[in-house]
């Protein structure tokens, strides 16, 4: 009796035997190089691709899942996203500010988990979170998900936005304190951007945002270098929200990793990024959209004027040759509409500025990979990636808005979504 106890507990304990899947793939996507590939096998181990091809074997005992009639690709990227924050339309950069007094920073980790499995069903497998998530719910949201508590895509999160003294707000009177720091951390010199930056890291944040250019005063060249040299001492990049105008040059010469919104990037910047490498994250919101956020308590330039800036700069970043990477920027809660159906409504905006699919693709896979600094493992179809893996029923090379129907998802080499 007690061998057979002891031998039930060494089974219990032991790891269960890894699952093979087999995915019989119709049509696959090579993003990077628009190459599509007919009639291939994927075999999946251990959350990893372990092969790809049209003559691989089907191990005995392996799950096959039939996709022969779909389109595969690799799981999407955003790289700009705020997923617990939440919005109403008339909310303004004070609201922002001060939501410490209406929510917990536990209670917007919770939202940050519902938006992270919505994203994840609709095929957005890995995403940038850059702030607004109070006391680091960002950290602690990509650490559950990590550890496999909960199902949800890859977060390379960026803990609190650092700005020059106020965060993003204004007009705030001297004696209700520095309440922004529930969401910001003030840098006003280069010793404390060095200091911001490492207190960020230290709270778990793989990426550094800034906030340029939110007040009249905006951070000079060699503060924003500063923080460029701590991030990338610890292997961050570091994104940077500005419009345009000298903070954006400031920011450019400085060196960052991207340039979050830039509506009203000159050529002159925009080839500048070109020729440093910098990525371009657009936050290309469709008018529809930026008619209800309005100027967002002056964070936003008016929506007629934006949504004109937006198409213009998108067109000549993409003539002039800037990389580029798809991002959103939705923060909006709108009843009977989803924080997916709102992202996804940006591929519009791109389609308006001519932008062929298979770029746009690229722009929502293997670019956002490299800016987010994943691309080793994520982002393309290939033996040794994690099996980060999405299917649609159109071609997307030829209609981007065939991704408004993703009908499968596997994460990691789990089946998130399976085809009704």
């Amino acid at each position: 009796m007690l061998r057979r106890l002891t031998l039930l507990l060494i089974l219990a304990a032991a790891p269960a035997l890894a699952q093979t899947t087999a995915i019989r793939a119709g049509h696959v996507i090579d993003p990077a190089t628009g190459r599509v590939s007919d009639n291939q096998i994927i075999l999946v181990k251990d959350g990893k691709i372990a092969a790809i091809g049209s003559s691989v074997a089907i191990p005995t005992g392996a799950e096959i899942v039939d996709l022969s009639r779909s389109w595969i690709l690799p799981g999407l990227m955003d790289a700009h996203t705020h997923l617990t924050l939440w919005l109403t339309p008339g909310d303004t950069d004070s609201d922002i500010s001060a939501l410490y007094l209406k929510e917990s920073t536990g209670l917007r980790a919770l939202r940050g988990l519902r938006s992270t499995q919505d994203v994840l069903s609709a095929g957005f497998t890995t995403v940038r979170d850059l702030g607004n998530a109070g006391e680091y719910g960002d950290t602690d949201l990509r650490v559950a998900i990590e550890r496999g508590w909960f199902p949800g895509p890859t977060v390379v999160n960026a803990g609190k936005i650092i700005t020059p003294f106020g965060g993003q707000s204004k007009g705030i009177p001297p004696g209700m304190g520095r309440f922004w720091r529930f969401e910001y951390l003030d840098a006003d010199t280069p010793e404390e951007m060095r200091k911001a930056v490492r207190q960020n890291i230290f709270y778990g944040a793989k990426v550094i945002k800034l906030a340029a250019d939110s007040s009249p005063y905006y951070y000079t060249e060699e503060e924003i270098r500063a923080a460029v040299e701590e991030a990338h001492r610890s292997g961050l990049a570091v994104a940077v929200h500005v419009y345009g105008g000298p903070a954006a040059t400031a920011a450019i010469r400085a060196g960052v990793d991207s340039i979050e919104h830039g509506f009203q990037l000159s050529d002159e910047q925009l080839q500048l990024m070109k020729e440093k490498g910098i990525y371009l994250v657009g936050t290309d919101a469709p008018f529809s959209q930026l008619k209800i956020t309005g100027t967002a308590g002056g964070i936003f330039p008016p929506p007629d004027q934006n949504a004109r800036d937006i198409l213009d700069r998108l067109k000549r970043a993409n003539r002039i040759g800037v990389k580029m990477a798809f991002g959103t920027d939705v923060v909006l809660e709108l009843p009977g509409r989803s924080r997916v159906e709102l992202m996804l409504e940006f591929l519009d905006v791109w389609i308006e500025a001519g932008i062929p699919p298979a770029k746009i693709l690229q722009c929502m896979t293997s670019n956002a990979a490299e800016l987010l600094r994943v691309q080793n493992e994520r982002g393309s179809l290939s033996a040794g990636k994690a099996a980060d893996i999405i299917a649609v029923g159109e071609n997307p090379l030829e209609r981007i808005m065939a991704l408004r129907r993703v009908h499968f998802v596997m994460k990691d080499g789990k089946i998130i979504k399976r085809p009704q």
